[in-house]
């Protein structure tokens, strides 16, 4: 087996562009001598350039001294022909994202490099089975899919092919841990770890978009105050292009056969036809200055009517009290009713407990209330006491969000559909349970992983709540169970790691 640590360590890097200068820079970062080669005349000789900027830019910040720039630089080499791998110990190939290319890569190493040399793919989307068939000896082939920019994204997802041999996958993440990265290891399945967890997020917000139940500002902002994500959805798909982001979608709807949970919205498919893909065309979700600076979308503004008193659910009671208005301790007729349901729809939450749904608008309560709080009346709810509740709970200045009538709101169907998507990555094997959650923190920056997220819905705004002790699991498989029941969706359905967890009363991050 490669010793990784060893001070000659040669790794050649197939493809000098963007991923390709990253992944060069962060080897001969370690130590390791790196041949970089790419078919593009010329191409190679400015990758090295660049990374020379990149590390000038550090010496100028007082991050790094000029004497291990020099030595970095030195170890990087320009090679003329592929022939320049015959003696290297590993590959990054990090060409084009074409099957055939890459296969034919492949086959063209194996006839210049040592049978002992690991030969590892950069692809972020394809088979690393697939390209391995291609080779005669598939089991030291394996994918190393690097995020970008590479020297700032601390991840690297490590993928075994069906016939990768096992020590390979070991190399690798030690030689992840050389260069400072994260390796995290997973089955090749469509999407790897990061890009399917991620199938959560987006996709979901598109869905309630696509539902009315509030417009794309409002997702966002419920998405970043309450539920703690640092860019909402939308945001975040002005940021890499709606075309991109669809692509993506569309590819892991086909590649997972139909499956439901990773449906995409028409909606998009529309917006990218009409040329409205984000920053880069100066309009998406938002509109773009020159500078890149999103336009503001007004919240809607606060009523001057304000509720005096109110009877509230009791889970409501505490933080009703402090907000100033009187408590009905019996419902009186004409008195405005908050409800806090999980799952079900405002109009479900008021005809289960008997209400006046005219009077009654559900509040979110999973997240909290001190960020942002979230309303949602009925479609019968008049006017003054939606108007009332919205004055109620902005009294103490916290902003409010008013959304239709909605199973599971924003925030909880949004975070439920990470949770479960997690949930069936970690039941199909494809990742280790924390290997799964520290991938989509490192990768995808959300404030925890999809496990920790579900675990987290039991301590969050419940001061009986506990974290990871099966009380959050319980609470987002109620979630998933009644917008399934309601909607009927196939899309809801809870995943056995969820439901057994729930049940068990353990935490999502219990594994087998």
């Amino acid at each position: 087996m490669l010793d990784v640590s060893r001070s000659d360590l040669l790794a050649g890097v197939a493809g000098s562009g963007t991923m390709g200068r990253g992944i060069v820079q962060v080897l001969a970062q370690c130590g390791a001598r790196v041949r970089v080669y790419d078919t593009q005349a010329g191409a190679a000789a400015k990758a090295k350039e660049a990374i020379a900027r990149v590390l000038g830019g550090q010496v100028q910040k007082g991050r790094m001294a000029q004497a291990d720039v020099d030595a970095t630089l030195g170890r990087i080499e320009i090679a003329d022909a592929l022939a320049a791998f015959k003696d290297c110990h590993l590959v990054v190939e990090a060409i084009v994202e074409q099957l055939e290319a890459k296969q034919a890569l492949f086959r063209q190493l194996e006839g210049l490099v040592s049978d002992t040399c690991i030969l590892t793919s950069n692809t972020s989307s394809l088979s690393v089975t697939a390209m391995a068939a291609a080779c005669t000896r598939p089991g030291r082939v394996a994918g190393y899919h690097f995020f970008n920019p590479v020297p700032l994204m601390k991840i690297v997802e490590v993928v075994d092919g069906e016939l990768t041999e096992s020590w390979v996958g070991e190399v690798l993440a030690a030689l992840a841990k050389r260069f400072g990265h994260t390796a995290v290891r997973c089955k090749d399945t469509p999407g790897f770890v990061v890009n399917h967890a991620g199938r959560g997020f987006v996709p979901e917000s598109l869905r309630v978009l696509q539902e009315g139940v509030a417009d794309f500002a409002t997702i966002d902002r419920i998405l970043v105050d309450a539920a703690g994500f640092r860019m909402g959805p939308f945001s975040l798909m002005d940021l890499v292009g709606l075309d991109v982001a669809h692509a993506v979608m569309k590819s892991m709807h086909a590649q997972y056969y139909g499956e439901p949970k990773y449906q995409p919205a028409y909606i998009a498919e529309t917006r990218v036809a009409a040329g409205l893909l984000g920053r880069k065309t100066g309009r998406g979700w938002y509109r773009y200055a020159k500078d890149n600076t999103p336009e503001k979308v007004p919240e809607q503004p606060v009523p001057q009517a304000k509720a005096a008193s109110v009877w509230v659910a009791p889970e409501l009671k505490d933080f009703a009290a402090t907000l100033g208005a009187k408590l009905e301790a019996k419902l009186r007729a004409g008195t405005l009713c908050l409800v806090a349901p999980l799952g079900v729809d405002a109009t479900s939450a008021a005809l289960g407990l008997g209400l006046d749904p005219r009077h009654t608008v559900a509040v979110d309560p999973l997240f909290g209330f001190s960020k942002r709080r979230t309303l949602m009346p009925t479609p019968v709810t008049t006017k003054e006491m939606r108007e009332a509740a919205h004055g109620l709970l902005a009294a103490d200045g916290v902003p409010v969000s008013v959304i239709r009538d909605s199973a599971g709101f924003v925030a909880q169907r949004v975070v439920a559909h990470i949770v479960n998507v997690g949930c069936g990555i970690v039941q199909e094997r494809i990742a280790h349970p924390e290997d799964l959650d520290r991938a989509v923190m490192l990768g995808l920056g959300y404030p925890k992983g999809p496990l920790a997220l579900g675990d987290a819905a039991g301590g969050v705004g419940d001061a009986a709540g506990g974290v990871g002790d099966g009380r959050g699991a319980a609470k987002i498989l109620a979630i998933l169970e009644a917008m399934h029941e309601l909607t009927k969706e196939p899309r809801y359905r809870p995943s056995p790691w969820l439901t057994r967890r729930a049940r068990l009363g353990v935490s999502l991050l219990t594994p087998e």
